[in-house]
């Protein structure tokens, strides 16, 4: 990790959360112009895994047309002291085809193992997984025209993580007030939503909230878009 990075980490350990319990996300998927179904980000609850309190993160997916059908469910247990990750959760369904993964995540032994299995891999020091990356961005301090990059994927071949931050733009929320967003091109790995050959844009508001107002990612069957449709904020302490 750099020393810019390292002092951006302790700056942003001492902010306040933007997030909280019950806060939910919905989300219209459109595939080109077409309605794709629909997709959620909320915090579903703080659990305890192997005795630590961790952000219980979820994300879901469904939708399809005539050629095909997804559904897809991303869940991440997040250290809520160290905002590390503790277990990732993947399940997802294309047409037939069922891809289902579940991750135990060891950071202070540095390293991961997949469930059922007894064979370890070595994991960063303080790893993120795919859930956990947006909740982390929506901590971090971001300026426009800056680039960061972080060894924290909890499987290191998909590091750097990196961010760039390249404009900002005004997007209108749910309930029709217009706010400042900042526009980022986060790269997470090859594949996948933020992968380096989705080229995908995020669109986060600039205040202390930094809701994700809309993601537009290019996956292999074509150009996918959510747009926030309806959104409750989470209760802090809860």
């Amino acid at each position: 990790m750099t020393i810019a990075a390292a002092l951006l980490l302790a700056l942003q350990a001492a902010l306040p959360s933007p997030f909280a319990v019950g806060e939910r996300f919905e989300y219209s998927a459109k595939l080109g112009i077409l309605t794709l179904g629909s997709a959620t980000i909320q915090v579903e609850g703080v659990d305890t895994v192997r005795g630590q309190p961790a952000w219980h993160f979820k994300y879901t997916l469904d939708g399809g047309g005539v050629l095909f059908k997804i559904s897809s469910a991303l869940e991440s247990w997040t250290s809520t002291r160290e905002f590390h990750t503790l277990r990732f959760r993947r399940d997802s369904k294309e047409n037939s085809k069922r891809y289902l993964r579940d991750y135990s995540v060891f950071a202070d032994s540095g390293y991961y193992r997949q469930s059922q299995s007894a064979a370890t891999t070595p994991t960063p020091k303080d790893p993120l997984d795919d859930a956990s990356i947006l909740f982390f961005v929506r901590t971090t301090p971001l300026e426009v025209g800056r680039t960061y990059s972080f060894e924290r994927h909890f499987m290191p071949e998909l590091n750097p993580i990196t961010i760039r931050v390249l404009k900002r733009e005004t997007m209108e929320l749910p309930d029709g007030t217009k706010t400042e967003c900042l526009v980022l091109n986060p790269v997470v790995g090859e594949d996948g939503l933020f992968g380096k050959r989705a080229e995908a844009s995020l669109w986060i508001t600039a205040d202390a909230r930094r809701i994700p107002v809309q993601i537009k990612t290019r996956q292999r069957f074509g150009p996918i878009t959510l747009r926030l449709e309806r959104m409750t904020r989470g209760v802090p302490g809860e």
